[in-house]
């Protein structure tokens, strides 16, 4: 599944990882995305939703 919010476009950040004696190395940090029903244009569908845009009611789950 790729880890883009089918409604923001949020995906991925990238930067780096610390450690105690200040080395870096390249992590990332992943976007929260949930798999869920919405309706979209009077039908249910599954998309990948972020759970930012689900919190503000930008879509309307499917029961």
């Amino acid at each position: 599944m790729a880890r883009v919010c089918d409604i923001c476009k949020k995906t991925a950040m990238t930067g780096m990882k610390y450690s105690h004696s200040h080395r870096k190395t390249h992590r990332r940090w992943e976007a929260n995305i949930k798999k869920i029903r919405v309706i979209v244009n009077g039908t249910p569908r599954r998309l990948n939703v972020c759970t930012s845009c689900i919190r503000s009611g930008k879509v309307q789950r499917a029961i």
